[in-house]
């Protein structure tokens, strides 16, 4: 694989899932933005400081400060033979610079966005229920405990509701991913790159057809 996935998918599509079963069978790294600038934190060197600057003063960081510091963090020797970026590119603007960053790499780039209706979002999100000891999730509607609100491995323990996973927050983070991430599937599908994959089924269906998706790539190229 010398390839640059870019794995994108609505808040609770299952993406996180599928970066991480690419990463295990083809031992390539997932890079999250989010994570770099957390490592960066704690780092001393030139770029760091120039993060820690621009941040301290509240700005935004700029699209060119982001491409740098994927740059950096892309250039190491883990990702010789391609990655999966997750949270980046955010803005056509970055798209366009990962064109350019993927060309000096010798890599290719292939888009492929985990579509899950937004309802089932909604439920998965709203119908979510987590065990305060061991951490197994539940749904309400899909995957429900066998005695409610209780843990089926820990019966002692009352499942935990997030007070974030309500109906209204829920819409308006969706309704945030749908505007910021619109302009960006819009240019993938313009070139032909998007690939669209059935995010309502198992997680290993769902691999199964992102492995497809990558090979005819590999095939193509």
């Amino acid at each position: 694989m010398s390839k640059i996935i870019v794995l994108m998918g609505a808040p609770g599509a299952g993406k996180g899932t599928q970066a991480r079963l690419i990463q295990e069978r083809h031992g390539v790294p997932q890079i999250s933005t989010g994570d770099i600038f957390r490592a960066l934190a704690k780092q001393e060197t030139p770029l760091a400081q120039e993060v820690r600057e621009v941040q301290a003063a509240g700005k935004l960081i700029s699209d060119e400060l982001v491409i740098r510091v994927v740059k950096e963090r892309t250039e190491q020797e883990d990702c010789k033979g391609g990655y999966i970026l997750d949270g980046f590119p955010r803005t056509t603007g970055q798209a366009t610079m990962l064109e350019t960053l993927a060309e000096e790499e010798g890599h290719t780039i292939v888009a492929i966005l985990v579509d899950v209706p937004f309802d089932q979002l909604e439920k998965r999100a709203t119908g979510r229920r987590t065990c305060p000891v061991c951490g197994e999730i539940y749904n309400v509607y899909f995957k429900p405990p066998q005695n409610d609100n209780v843990c089926d491995l820990h019966p002692d323990a009352q499942l935990i509701h997030r007070s974030d996973d309500t109906a209204d927050k829920i819409k308006v983070r969706l309704a945030e991913y749908e505007k910021q991430t619109r302009p960006l599937l819009d240019y993938y599908q313009a070139s032909g790159r998007l690939h669209r994959v059935d995010g309502t089924r198992d997680a290993e269906a769902i691999y199964a057809e992102i492995e497809k998706i990558v090979s005819s790539e590999e095939q193509a190229s």
